[in-house]
């Protein structure tokens, strides 16, 4: 089956992969299954003609399974574990929300122009939730074999990580160190090294949210 999949483009480089969490979520998935698969890099700032007629909202990711266009990180992700379900990625379900509030904490805190209005402290509550599951369970959110789980946390804690550092100076705190040996693991990880965005393209695409 021929897979295809709809990427975002580099800010400014349009024929670079960008700098898109779930775009990288979809691509490590692809990798960790050892698939192989075509990429298109849409340039979100001008869209092409035949993406817009498959994909009217304009969205990435998008993937071509069958002859059918399919958007939605979550929905897509769910579809490769069903078609080719090894090696399996899928976590026990009572672990299948580990972590998911980081995201959202950490883009609050990132936009964030008061230092004391509390994001700053939300998402260092959620990391240190994580750190906890990882002490009892880790290395990986299930122990050893890495999952669904990991693969969706591993851009967002790339993203967390680069812009962070870039835009507030703030790392993740060195006590919470099962934070920073998964987020090295993952980091090391040949299918992460193939499908992470360049640092400068991930600034480039985070600057015009973080200064409006």
């Amino acid at each position: 089956m021929a897979i295809e999949i709809c990427c975002k483009a580099a800010t400014g480089a349009p024929d670079v992969l960008g700098d898109c969490p779930f775009c990288q979520r979809v691509l490590l998935t692809l990798e960790e299954k050892k698939l192989t698969y075509t990429t298109h890099l849409i340039n979100l700032e001008s869209k092409p003609e035949w993406f817009l007629e498959v994909n009217p909202d304009g969205k990435v990711p998008l993937i071509k399974f069958d002859d059918k266009w399919i958007s939605d990180s979550d929905v897509i992700v769910g579809l490769i574990e069903e078609k080719f379900p090894e090696p399996s990625l899928s976590p026990p379900p009572e672990l299948a929300s580990v972590g998911s509030k980081i995201f959202p904490k950490f883009v609050t805190f990132l936009k964030s122009k008061d230092a004391n209005d509390g994001t700053e402290q939300a998402l260092l509550d959620e990391l240190k939730s994580l750190e906890e599951h990882l002490k009892n369970n880790g290395p990986y959110v299930n122990g050893e074999k890495i999952t669904a789980v990991d693969l969706s946390l591993a851009p967002k804690l790339y993203h967390l990580e680069v812009t962070l550092a870039h835009f507030k100076k703030w790392t993740v705190p060195e006590s919470l160190t099962h934070v920073h040996n998964y987020t090295k693991s993952l980091f090391a990880r040949e299918s992460f090294e193939k499908t992470k965005a360049a640092k400068e393209y991930m600034i480039a695409g985070w600057a015009p949210k973080v200064n409006p």
